[in-house]
């Protein structure tokens, strides 16, 4: 096979003539009004006006085809999926139905790992690797709509098309939108989508970063290495860490669970492996393991008053979450469960100027000893009510997240920047808190914690409760406890690394433990306070036949002082120093201690 990727096209033999073809950059949707009952390994009408941007590469590229007889115009269908991923796994409406489909023009080249890991997934519950970017559980109900498919396709067709790391589609956007989406847009931010949902990137005053960054925008200015963002990104960085911003966070998914009597507590504390029998106001970090120990939710939860729990999760989580919990609520409905995501808006108030500023538009303590870390409150700000304010930022800086009655989120957004201009308030995206997150070592579910992750491999025993009693996956982490384990999450900085010349790591980068290969990259981010380019990623152990070896003391192996690490990027290999434990923030006297930023 000959592939001209520049072209689109690709080429063959095929009974004694050659086969050319290629994937357009803008598909032609098909069945619009549904797929005939009798329509199988059929073609479509032969389209050459619609063939033509492919034919002129084909005959640039082999020019001997132009006189050549055209035996026959193959025009037949394929299905693509919203984001270029298969649809594997489980259904989250019908019990015991699954789902392979959607193969995106690569279906018989997957054949035979999608028979052998459906067939896993059907008989063990789950598949032996992770296949999280192709699990049917990613998408919401919005991705089925007709309207949006036969938009978004016209995009995703593009197999031969490279795309670049932090690059986003550009069709069927701007559906599921923040109250403070129309606001922040005047205020120059450049939206990413996650689960359909728009969310500010990152800002900029530059007309034409802004509009690269919208909705319609062509590609073209992609890139492997620094970002185009990375000057507006550090400045919300440190302004993060400085002084206060605001970040909006409506997308995360939220869920309330209720009962009349201790249902909703017991239910929670089955699927827990935290103790979530708490005092009401307290934040508790827990993940929700499968019968594996492996992560099926990475969330918060807050008891509130009369039996009712206030559950925050990732936003790629909304149908995942919802459908691990009513697969396993009581039958006899004792417990209710709500998703409640569009009814409140998220807004992070992060930085050292946070707990001022909350007390200057509420008039409530802020204080450490009267607002305690990782407690929450149900409060007043401006003129709206029944604010739910958590303290808490998932950065590692001080400040609050707050959920908002979404009536009341522009309100609420327009009285903080009204009283923050003294505190030198700014916007801030993602990438800003991605940063935070990754130099303080925090990990995140769908890129560090997946199915396969246990709190044990990555960091997190102090999150399990293996005292409070039954929960799922307490066995599979009792036994990983008792006979060691083959993994640990860790973190890098890498030396000897341009940040302005060489390549990034963006994820996936292989690491080696003295020249041997033993995991890959999760996460990466440039640690603006240390000035150092930083990953995370799993460390494996394993003996010279592939096996896995199990440590009941895995960081001394990672630490030893013998091991030397390197991350392979782009085919060069950069030193790093590892790290196993999570940056504290400092406190005196109750209060954090702010080191300054070094001279910039």
């Amino acid at each position: 096979v000959v592939r001209d990727y520049d072209g689109l096209v690709y080429f063959r033999e095929w009974s004694g003539g050659i086969l050319a073809g290629g994937f357009e950059p803008v598909a032609k949707p098909a069945f619009l009004q549904g797929i005939p009952n009798d329509f199988q390994f059929g073609l479509l009408p032969d389209d050459w006006d619609h063939f033509q941007v492919l034919l002129d590469p084909i005959l640039h590229r082999y020019p001997v085809m132009e006189t050549a007889n055209v035996h026959k115009m193959f025009n037949g269908p394929e299905s693509f999926t919203p984001d270029g991923h298969w649809n594997l796994g489980a259904a989250s409406e019908i019990k015991n139905y699954y789902v392979a489909a959607g193969m995106v023009s690569m279906g018989i080249a997957g054949a035979g790992g999608i028979g052998k890991y459906l067939t896993e997934w059907i008989i063990d519950g789950m598949p032996s690797i992770d296949l999280s970017s192709h699990d049917i559980l990613r998408h919401v109900p919005h991705h089925n709509n007709q309207q949006f498919l036969a938009e978004r396709v016209k995009e995703t067709l593009g197999n031969y098309t490279l795309r670049y790391p932090t690059e986003q589609r550009y069709r069927g956007r701007k559906l599921r939108t923040s109250p403070l989406h129309t606001r922040l847009e005047v205020q120059g931010a450049c939206f990413g989508e996650t689960n359909a949902y728009e969310r500010p990137m990152w800002f900029t005053n530059s007309h034409d970063d802004y509009l690269y960054n919208q909705y319609n925008s062509e590609k073209g200015k992609g890139t492997f290495g620094k970002p185009t963002f990375f000057d507006n990104v550090k400045e919300e960085y440190w302004a993060c860490k400085e002084h206060v911003c605001l970040i909006d966070m409506s997308s995360f998914t939220k869920t309330e669970v209720k009962s009349k009597g201790p249902e909703a507590l017991e239910f929670l504390q089955y699927l827990s492996s935290n103790n979530i029998e708490q005092p009401i106001g307290t934040i508790i970090h827990t993940g929700m393991q499968n019968e594996f120990g492996g992560y099926e939710n990475d969330c918060t939860i807050v008891p509130m008053e009369n039996n009712t729990f206030f559950m925050i999760s990732p936003t790629s989580q909304q149908t995942r979450s919802l459908n691990w919990l009513r697969k396993h609520r009581p039958l006899d409905g004792s417990v209710e469960i709500r998703d409640v995501t569009s009814a409140y808006a998220g807004i992070n108030v992060i930085g050292p100027h946070a707990p001022q500023l909350l007390y200057d538009v509420s008039g409530i303590n802020t204080s450490r000893q009267e607002f305690k870390q990782m407690t929450c409150k149900v409060i007043d700000v401006g003129f709206a009510s029944n604010i739910i304010a958590m303290r808490l930022t998932h950065s590692g800086e001080d400040g609050f997240v707050l959920y908002v009655p979404s009536e009341y989120g522009l309100h609420v957004y327009e009285t903080l920047v009204k009283a923050g201009k003294d505190y030198g308030i700014r916007d801030a995206g993602y990438y800003a808190l991605r940063e935070l997150r990754i130099e303080k070592f925090y990990a995140y579910w769908g890129s560090d914690l997946t199915t396969h992750t246990t709190p044990l491999e990555s960091g997190r025993e102090f999150r399990v409760n293996f005292e409070k009693g039954e929960f799922i996956g307490r066995d599979a982490l009792l036994t990983q406890r008792e006979n060691g384990i083959s993994k640990r999450f860790a973190q890098f900085f890498l030396n000897d690394f341009d940040y302005e010349t060489d390549v990034w790591p963006w994820g996936g980068e292989p690491i080696y433990r003295n020249g041997k290969y033993c995991g890959t990259i999760t996460s990466t981010g440039y640690a603006h306070t240390l000035e150092r380019m930083t990953c995370l990623g799993f460390v494996t152990d394993t003996d010279s036949q592939g096996n896995k070896v199990l440590h009941k003391a895995m960081h001394e192996f990672i630490l030893d002082k013998s091991a030397k690490y390197e991350i392979a990027i782009a085919g060069k290999k950069f030193p790093a120093e590892v790290n196993l434990y999570t940056k504290p923030t400092v406190y005196q006297n109750g209060e954090p201690v702010f080191i300054p930023a070094p001279k910039r």
